[in-house]
């Protein structure tokens, strides 16, 4: 048999002649274990019925083998030497190339060239896993990473192509709607305004066909902006209206207060008795809002895939037209959690321990995340333990669309994000690795789990760098286009806008970067870009004031005045 390892621990045994094996809570993981011992399970189940162990062993473990259907080790293993290496070079029609090592005493490397026709998935589900086995120690881990690095368009189609589709959901038209994007068109369901309606403080007339409205008249009722009925109003008669209330029958236009004269009032000298009119040419219809003269009923008031913004423009259209609950994309909920051993709570009291470092990268990123509009929940710290940080997995991958985790996904012997999805979850790692700067080893991956009614679904991890900048640039890049899609919301990602360097920038020889800056409007109206300052990955103070990210090419320098693409994060600010 071909020696394998799990993260599992499994346990056996006989009770009341029955055989008992216990298997991992993945289906991945109890698929693998049950693979590894079904064909010895007959042989074990009839000497766990008493049979006599001595005849059974008769011909020895090649007789038991061959009975189970087990080629020796010898037969089955591949036929390898130590220390020996070889490669292979294949040419396809899909686009990656990758390297990887396996725990054994020879090494495999694959190099594959290809065009872009559709990138494929790099790990699935019943695949050997790319990542380390934690279980075999430091020693055994591969010295350089078994992911294939992609381009950063490359990895931003990956996760177009396998972020789940947005769900659609009835949402009540209230507040809870806002940043909602509609899955439907929306109609009016009833006019605007439902009634004739004044569009002035005034009186209501009945103009004479010689529209001469020039005289003193009584005023004989009064027409607020309240429900109610309206006595009907005959020529020589004038109404006090207000502004939005509904005219009474027989009128037909409404004459602004400031074009009349109080001529007398009434004994208790409260109201009105009568008002002299000094308009002239009056005309039906002045300053009256007639019957759906803003929205008629069936109009089309908004699109399938428009959002509501929280602007207040579009939920109170809804709310005027008398839409009560609409179709739209549930938005996502996101969970944020941080790994590592060494990493505290902010607020913890007292200095830090040698080694110790306070968590910037979850209060960061429910930040973002929030300013986007995306709720938000933390999930605290978990630790760089293989069982610990499974547990924490599960439970956020069963009650959130998207997860997110920081730190974990390099090269180091406590770096279990990647095993953890790949052999503990039964998850798909779409990419490992992205040639940019800074997020290099950011991990996208897709897990099978089932949601809190008990359904079969598919969710979304992105595990980010545990550096505070990478973390923050990646969030944007990759995770906002990733939570678009899931919203519902078309395009995908950081709006782009050319601006033109203020200064000089140094450009990365090997890869493309995303600089950090402050994108500005100047006085004559054009964009300006200017760097944070220094771009190190771990350097908390170059995200400071920054709104966007530009997006420089690999090379050695860009002088002042050149343009560039900016991808914005926040506000652009104004040159006072």
């Amino acid at each position: 048999m071909i020696p394998v390892a799990m993260m599992s621990r499994p346990v056996a045994g006989v009770r009341n002649k029955t055989v008992i094996i216990t298997l991992p809570g993945s289906p991945k993981g109890a698929k693998e274990n049950l693979q590894a011992v079904l064909k010895t399970l007959p042989h074990a189940c009839v000497q766990a019925a008493g049979a006599d162990s001595r005849i059974l062993h008769q011909g020895g473990v090649k007789k038991l083998e061959a009975e189970a259907g087990i080629g020796s080790q010898d037969a089955a293993a591949p036929k390898v030497q130590k220390d020996h290496s070889h490669s292979h070079s294949h040419t396809h029609d899909h686009g990656h190339s990758h390297g990887h090592s396996h725990g054994h005493d020879h090494k495999h490397g694959h190099s594959h060239g290809h065009g872009h026709g559709s990138l494929v998935r790099h790990t699935k589900p019943g695949d050997n896993p790319l990542s380390n086995d934690p279980s075999l120690g430091p020693s055994r881990r591969y010295r350089e990473s078994p992911y294939p690095m992609l381009e950063v368009d490359d990895a931003l189609r990956l996760i177009q192509d396998f972020t789940p589709e947005a769900e659609i959901v009835t949402s009540l038209v209230d507040v809870n709607i806002v940043n909602s994007v509609l899955a439907e068109d929306v109609t009016a369901r009833e006019n605007v305004p439902a009634f004739r309606a004044s569009i002035v403080d005034g009186y209501a007339v009945v103009v004479p066909k010689d529209g001469n409205m020039k005289g003193v008249f009584p005023v004989t009722s009064v027409s607020h902006a309240a429900p109610g009925e309206a006595k009907t109003l005959k020529e020589g008669e004038i109404a006090r209206i207000t502004t939005g209330a509904p005219l009474p029958p027989g009128a037909t236009s409404v004459i602004m207060v400031e074009d009349t004269i109080l001529k007398s009032k009434t004994s208790d000298d409260k109201e009105e008795k009568e008002v002299e009119i000094l308009a002239e040419g009056v005309k039906p219809g002045e300053n009256i809002r007639e019957i759906g003269s803003d929205v008629k009923e069936g109009d089309l008031i908004l699109k399938k895939g428009e959002q509501i913004s929280g602007v207040g423009g579009e939920i109170g259209l809804l709310a005027s037209v008398g839409v009560a609950e609409a179709k739209t994309y549930k938005r996502p909920v996101v969970g944020i959690l941080s790994t590592g051993d060494e990493i505290i709570e902010p607020d913890r009291p007292g200095g830090l321990r040698l080694g110790e470092v306070r968590d910037t990268n979850r209060i960061t990123l429910m930040s973002a995340a929030r300013q986007w509009g995306f709720d938000v929940v933390d999930l605290g710290i978990a630790r760089d333990k293989p069982g610990s940080l499974e547990e924490n997995l599960r439970e956020g991958l069963r009650r959130f669309d998207l997860l997110i985790t920081t730190g974990g996904v390099s090269m180091g012997e406590l770096d279990l994000l990647k095993p953890t999805i790949e052999r503990s979850l039964g998850g798909t790692i779409h990419f490992g690795r992205v040639a940019m700067k800074p997020g290099k080893p950011t991990t996208f991956a897709t897990v099978p789990v089932k949601n809190n009614a008990g359904e079969r679904v598919t969710k979304t991890i992105f595990s980010l760098p545990g550096n505070p900048a990478s973390a923050l640039v990646t969030f944007h890049l990759f995770v906002i286009p990733a939570l678009h899609k899931l919203s519902g919301i078309v395009p995908t990602g950081l709006p782009k806008v050319p601006v033109t360097l203020s200064h000089d920038f140094t450009l990365d020889k090997q890869r493309a970067e995303y600089h950090r800056a402050v994108v500005t409007v100047g006085k004559d109206g054009l964009l300006s870009a200017s760097s944070t300052g220094g771009q190190r990955s771990s350097k908390v103070g170059s995200l400071r004031s920054a709104n966007a990210l530009l997006a420089l090419p690999k090379g050695t320098e860009l002088k002042k005045g050149t343009k560039v693409g900016a991808l914005l994060m926040g506000e652009i600010r104004v040159e006072l």
